[in-house]
């Protein structure tokens, strides 16, 4: 009976089954347990990736991108087939066989459609051009957007003479590049190129070895915006632009938010301005509206504690890094009479200094024209 082969191939199944049963439990609880156990860790150390993309914000901009084309492209390939099969329009075969002889009549090629435009994405790093027949310092310059002493200062160059082939140091931004030394800062390094510690600091692509210290490395390149040769400065005499405010209502109806000097200007990786003034100045409302969100006590991506103020139409005004905040979320404001808070150092900051944001339809846009 036992050695009849239909009881041993069912004592076989049933030891097979009750062993795959037993294997797909412990399978069960050791997929979930890892899950849990990653849930956990993920949900512990979330705020310190997001804090990590916030600071590196621009030099991680590039691989996701890449990232995410991949990831598009592989899922249209995988699609491709069942929509072919699914959407017949869609396939080779009936792309073939469309007549385009009417639509063709409407297209209309210009003459520049080979002209190539200069790409005005962000640069991360200095790049080597080669000088191409009837380039100038100049030209150059404006092809890149920096300024002719940046290109002057990067390449030794004592005058404007150029050899086509040459090559040359283009910087990301107008400015100077700076190997650290042993004991720099970036406020020694600040101070010896004429520029703003806040300016080094806030270029997206500089690295820190303590991004809320703004310690750095020995040896490591850093980019120096809109510094100054130290053999220059005494012919370069920067302009200091000082701010009254509040004064009279524009007709955007704006004011300024805050008395000081600007230290920084928009920028394409600083759609801001930084307003310095001494610790504790009031900052009062730039626009009349109604305070949308209020930020007080953490890091919030560099802003420290800040301020949203909406005007209803699409206009949201920022107001970061404060001291001290005056109002609550729902709180009417009045351009140039509410306090607001007081100029502070919390957030990403080397300094007091207030950084004023402007947006529109939730895009951020130069706060200058609206405050003149």
């Amino acid at each position: 009976m036992h050695n009849h082969p239909i009881y041993r191939l069912t004592n076989f199944f049933s030891k097979f089954f009750s062993e795959l049963s037993a294997f797909l439990s412990f399978f069960y609880s050791y997929i979930k347990n890892k899950v849990i156990t990653a849930s956990v860790f993920f949900e512990n150390n979330k705020n310190n990736l997001v804090k990590l993309f916030t600071i590196k914000r621009g030099r991680y901009n590039r691989s996701f991108l890449h990232f995410v084309v991949m990831v598009v492209l592989g899922i249209g390939v995988l699609l491709a087939p069942f929509l072919a099969s699914t959407y017949p329009v869609l396939s080779s075969r009936a792309a073939s066989n469309l007549d385009f002889s009417s639509q063709t009549q409407s297209i209309i090629v210009g003459e520049d459609v080979l002209k190539t435009d200069v790409s005005q994405k962000p640069r991360d790093k200095i790049i080597t051009y080669t000088v191409e027949k009837g380039d100038t310092v100049s030209t150059i310059a404006q092809k890149f957007g920096i300024s002719t002493d940046t290109i002057r200062w990067a390449n030794a160059l004592s005058n404007d003479n150029l050899s086509v082939e040459d090559e040359l140091q283009i910087l990301p931004v107008t400015g100077m590049s700076y190997k650290v030394a042993k004991g720099d800062t970036v406020y020694s390094i600040a101070k010896r190129f004429d520029t703003e510690a806040q300016k080094i600091a806030d270029f997206p692509f500089n690295d820190f070895a303590n991004p809320e210290t703004f310690s750095l490395v020995e040896g490591q390149i850093l980019i120096v915006p809109d510094g100054i040769k130290p053999s220059e400065k005494p012919s370069i005499r920067r302009e200091v632009y000082l701010v009254q405010g509040p004064v009279s209502i524009s007709s955007a109806g704006f004011t300024w938010p805050v008395q000081g000097y600007i230290s920084q200007f928009a920028s394409w990786y600083h759609m801001a301005i930084d307003i310095v003034a001494p610790l504790g100045t009031p900052i009062v409302a730039a626009n009349s509206g109604v305070i949308s969100q209020v930020i007080t006590g953490t890091w919030d991506g560099g802003y420290g504690n800040n301020v949203y103020v909406s005007d209803g139409n699409g206009t949201v005004t920022h107001y970061t890094h404060l001291s001290g905040v005056n109002v609550l979320a729902g709180d009417k404001v009045t351009a140039g009479k509410t306090v607001i808070g007081s100029v502070g150092m919390t957030g990403r900051t080397t300094g007091p200094h207030l950084h004023f944001e402007v947006a529109k339809n939730g895009v951020l846009v130069n706060p200058l024209p609206y405050l003149q």
